[in-house]
């Protein structure tokens, strides 16, 4: 990185933080004014449900609406969550006036303390703490990062390019058997591409299946870079994804679990998520492929009955769901996907097809669909 761009990226984070920490007081200045009228003081927060999530068609993306729900101090049904914004809000100004960041579950202690006189605690679990951040995110207009909070790193990366992360220079070349790890915070002011030579991106749903791309050197045999979330993706890996694909222009291609949740895991990457719909322009990436593994896989492959894994009632009921989303229920490939994964009355995981082969799915299915172009988008 040349050294003259050190400063420019120290300004642009001082002025960033001067902007949220302004959005923060004019958030509890409202309050106090409220409160000094008369009035009773109350949070208007929006709303992270399906009800106010609009598709966007143009876009290709989840949006939010405008629909709100007002948090006031004095109902007993809002009190607490009161409460808490307010506690989180604090500490968020504290972390960015001392230049820190601090993970959701340190946060979450910050925050949590027996209220003097009571046995109440403010927050009693995690689960508690991290929708209240949310709540701040999109009343506030800022993102995660913008509030110096982090999560758990989960994920990994090796293949074809050179990256420098916090002026650390990293080869995801030599990255051996564990790649590198994809932080929670991959904004351009922490992480920059430098040199790749990567014609697309193959992402994979879990680390057991990363491992075997890995160990037989897919990524170099293909010219790519090789990415995992752990299951479904958190944040991070789908804005490092989302970069990749947006900076670099490279083809994000997915392998996932032939399984409502494989199906819901791609919609994710691809449109967004309701509870996140107010990311989606930073997250999503609409021209997404999903290339396996499929409904016909079982015949088309030859596996064996061995791998079959039987639908429960509410991988059916599941599945009916996904199909209805307007992205799907408008798209005639994934219509015959879903109705074939029930049809079938089975599911598969990637792991399936290490019955053809120990390599099959690194050396000959992908390469194969690859080359076909087979895929859905």
């Amino acid at each position: 990185m040349a050294k003259g761009k050190r400063p420019a990226v120290t300004r642009s984070l001082k002025e960033r933080d001067a902007v949220t920490t302004r959005k923060i007081v004019d958030l509890v200045a409202l309050v106090a004014r409220n409160s000094l009228a008369g009035k009773e003081p109350r949070l208007e927060i929006p709303t992270r449900t399906k009800g106010n999530t609009i598709w966007n068609k143009k876009r290709g993306i989840l949006e939010m609406g405008d629909g709100v729900a007002e948090r006031p101090l004095f109902d007993l049904k809002t009190a607490k969550q009161f409460m808490q914004t307010m506690l989180h809000s604090s500490t968020i100004k504290d972390l960015i006036a001392a230049q820190k960041t601090s993970s959701l579950r340190g946060v979450f202690y910050k925050a949590k303390h027996t209220v003097a006189g009571t046995k109440e605690n403010t927050f009693d679990t995690q689960d508690e703490s991290d929708p209240i951040l949310e709540d701040l995110e999109v009343a506030l207009g800022a993102l995660r990062e913008e509030l110096h909070i982090f999560a758990e790193n989960r994920g990994s990366m090796v293949g074809n390019i050179t990256i420098v992360d916090k002026g650390d220079e990293i080869d995801c070349r030599r990255m051996g058997s564990g790649g590198y790890a994809l932080p929670s915070i991959v904004e351009p002011d922490v992480i920059q591409f430098k040199k790749c030579e990567a014609k697309f991106v193959l992402h994979v749903e879990k680390g057991t299946v990363w491992n075997r791309f890995n160990e037989d050197r897919f990524w170099e045999k293909n010219n790519c870079i090789l990415t995992h979330g752990a299951g479904q993706p958190p944040r991070g890996c789908r804005r490092l994804l989302q970069r990749l694909n947006q900076e670099l222009g490279l083809p994000i291609i997915c392998v996932l679990d032939n399984d409502p949740w494989g199906h819901y895991i791609y919609s994710v990457i691809k449109q967004g998520s309701i509870s996140l719909a107010f990311e989606s322009s930073r997250l999503a990436i609409p021209e997404a492929k999903f290339l396996g593994i499929r409904a016909k896989d079982f015949k088309e492959c030859g596996l064996d009955d061995a791998v079959k894994i039987d639908l429960t009632e509410n991988d059916v009921k599941r599945a009916k769901e996904i199909a209805a989303y307007p992205w799907f229920a408008q798209h005639r490939g994934w219509q015959r996907e879903i109705d074939a994964l029930l049809s079938n009355g089975f599911k598969m995981e990637v792991e399936s097809l290490i019955t053809k082969d120990i390599s099959y799915v690194s050396e000959t299915y992908v390469p194969e669909r690859l080359k076909r172009k087979d895929w859905l988008e």
